[in-house]
């Protein structure tokens, strides 16, 4: 008896030794279910709430829209993160039954986020041009990326060294072309079940697509944007990268999560960050929320020139082209020919001879 009562304080000896480590392995991965996936105040820290001209709004983005300041819409945050959860839990359940996404944004601020989130997740992606027909026209675009993992193969079997130096520049070239746009597709073997888009009014075509084929689209927009036949809108700030990098990171976090592994952006929630949003926006720095606001206006102002500036530059080329035309010179018309001048000896003899001759005719 004495033996079994020496294994037994053994074995909860060792139990107690080992569950600290295991709780704290088990928190990293398991969180509160009852707490948010986002909060107002880590998307006011970002600047999500900042909108577009009110010149520049779509109507049908109403019922985002908070209040204005400076001329400048603010997005109401509260319904962003209430939209953000169920996408969250939308997205997670896609995943988990095997599904696949694609991120898709081919804007300047939001590339970089684009491919790291799409990469950390495991998921496809578009970052730099979108083709027509990639999901309508698959098997055509298929053909495209069984031609670059061609070239690929003959660049890792070193078959570049052994061509001549005109072919292996040519085909690099190729190479280099097809990887731009297909890179982040090279491996999708099927059409994606979901995909995560930014700015769908940049991102029209892939949209279209998406509809056509009735792919669900999480797509960020701001209020310039038509979230009508949208079927997952997520009302933020499009032109800005940190709003971009956070929101992708959290749905990022439902595909990750849908898989098993451990979220990076999503529940990090702390204690007094459930305020809502008109409370949040009181604490807001005035004068860096002015600077901002101003900043958003230049660029808002430079954007609708750039838009109107190739077709009135053309105009006033054209109206000046005709203006400073050189006149054609005008060519005097010829003179008619003149009647050559007599000698001055033959006048003369005409002349003498004229009295000679009526004399003559007198007589």
């Amino acid at each position: 008896m004495s033996e079994e009562k020496e294994i037994k304080v053994a074995e909860t000896a060792v139990e107690t030794e080992t569950q600290p480590e295991v709780s704290s392995e088990m928190a990293k991965i398991v969180h509160d279910p009852n707490a948010p996936v986002i909060t107002v105040k880590e998307l006011l820290g970002v600047g999500a709430h900042y909108g577009h001209l009110k010149r520049r709004w779509n109507p049908n983005f109403a019922q985002f829209i908070f209040t204005s300041r400076n001329n400048i819409h603010i997005i109401n945050l509260d319904k962003t993160a209430a939209l953000i959860a169920e996408d969250y839990a939308q997205l997670k359940d896609i995943v988990s039954k095997g599904g696949k996404v694609l991120f898709v944004g081919t804007k300047d601020v939001a590339k970089d986020a684009v491919i790291e989130e799409a990469v950390r997740s495991g998921s496809f992606y578009v970052n730099h041009r979108w083709l027509g027909g990639t999901l309508t026209n698959f098997k055509t675009i298929s053909k495209s990326i069984k031609r670059l993992k061609d070239l690929e193969k003959l660049e890792i079997d070193g078959v570049y060294n052994t061509m001549s130096k005109k072919d292996a520049i040519k085909s690099k070239k190729e190479q280099a072309k097809l990887a731009l746009n297909l890179e982040g597709i090279k491996e999708m073997r099927k059409l994606p079940d979901a995909m995560i888009v930014v700015d769908p009014a940049t991102e029209h075509n892939a949209v279209a697509e998406a509809k056509l084929l009735n792919i669900p689209v999480f797509a960020l927009l701001n209020t310039n944007s038509e979230p009508e036949g949208i079927s997952n809108p997520i009302p933020c700030n499009d032109s800005s990268a940190k709003t971009i990098k956070l929101v992708l990171g959290v749905l990022a976090d439902a595909i990750v999560e849908g898989k098993g592994g451990d979220v990076a952006y999503a529940y990090a929630s702390q204690e007094g960050d459930n305020a809502d949003f008109a409370q949040a926006l009181k604490a807001v720095d005035k004068t860096e929320e002015t600077k901002q606001l101003r900043s958003l206006v230049k660029a808002d102002l430079y954007a609708i020139r750039k838009a109107k500036k190739p077709l009135g530059k053309g105009i006033r080329q054209r109206k000046k082209s005709s203006k400073n035309r050189r006149p054609a010179k005008k060519v005097a018309p010829k003179a008619a020919p003149a009647t050559e001048a007599k000698p001055a000896e033959q006048a003369k003899t005409d002349e003498a001879a004229a009295p000679a001759n009526s004399e003559k005719g007198t007589n």
